[in-house]
């Protein structure tokens, strides 16, 4: 049985796609399909259902999984019992992440990871649409939002602490809240559909439905409008971080904490299905943001 052939197996069952799997193994679609077309053979069942759109597994093809990969783990371990095999990760590596922190963080990390990484490509889409991993053929998404899909993995890279904000101009002319229960009385800029704020300060609890005449839905957009004096709003910390340190903006009502579980998270496939240079990225990733990250301290 070709490990090659198991490998394609395996990276199709991942992306649901027979054109990604095969562009991630250097090979073409068509060479992609003939492969997958022997292995089928060797073995006298179908492992796929083919579509115009995607793939996905047979019941022969999900049982055969796990057996594919436990080959492909037994080869990777014996190689590396020997140090055979050891190389720097390559193919394309398809990252989603959500625009602001992307640019911010994300972006110089990568760029690092690509220096140390020369046989690697990475294709980054910067979205704050949540995409579909599977459908849209990437290997990881940098969220920050709950994982939903049960079939995926999260890793907490760092959490994303929020807090409220206005900048020293807004004080001066309209005042401090001195409870949440004030904002009422002030120009709240929001995030479409984000108007209810809650808090805790471990005595009582507070939800707020503030109003005001600006409403946007990136992030940067409410921190730099924030720091023009159009209103008080919630900011991510890895966002507003250097306009905090700078005193472009004041932390407010900071007795009063936002209820908020919210995390950067890297959201990818069962790990029995990571391809090197994915589980190499996460490392890479998860390494940095706990050793380097730096907007709370």
């Amino acid at each position: 049985m070709n490990i090659e052939h198991l490998n394609l197996f395996v990276r199709i069952a991942a992306t649901n796609n027979i054109s990604f799997a095969g562009a991630e193994l250097g090979i073409s679609a068509a060479v992609a399909s003939s492969h997958i077309k022997k292995l089928e053979e060797s073995l006298g069942v179908r492992l796929i259902h083919r579509t115009t759109r995607k793939v996905s597994l047979t019941e022969e093809g999900a049982a055969f999984l796990h057996h594919a990969e436990d080959v492909i783990a037994s080869v990777e371990a014996a190689k590396a019992s020997v140090g055979a095999g050891v190389s720097s990760p390559s193919g394309t590596l398809r990252v989603a992440a959500p625009a602001s922190f992307g640019r911010m963080h994300l972006l110089p990390v990568i760029a690092d990871f690509i220096n140390q990484n020369p046989n690697l490509k990475v294709d980054l889409k910067l979205s704050d649409t949540i995409v579909d991993l599977v459908e849209g053929g990437f290997d990881i998404a940098i969220r920050n939002s709950e994982l939903k899909d049960s079939s995926l993995v999260a890793k907490k890279l760092v959490p994303d602490k929020r807090i409220l904000c206005a900048s020293p101009s807004y004080i001066e002319k309209f005042g401090l809240p001195s409870t949440p229960e004030e904002l009422k009385n002030h120009n709240c800029i929001t995030l479409l559909n984000m108007d209810h704020w809650n808090f805790d300060n471990g005595k009582t609890s507070f939800n707020v439905k503030v109003s005001g005449n600006f409403r946007v839905d990136n992030g940067e957009a409410i921190r730099d409008a924030c720091a023009l004096g159009v209103g008080i709003t919630i900011n991510s910390t890895w966002s507003a971080y250097k306009q905090l340190h700078s005193g472009e903006l004041v932390e407010v009502l900071p007795e009063y904490p936002l209820v908020s579980e919210t995390a950067i998270w890297a959201i990818y496939p069962s790990s029995r299905q990571l391809a090197p240079k994915v589980r190499a990225f996460i490392d890479y990733v998860s390494n940095h943001f706990n050793n380097e990250a730096s907007w709370d301290k």
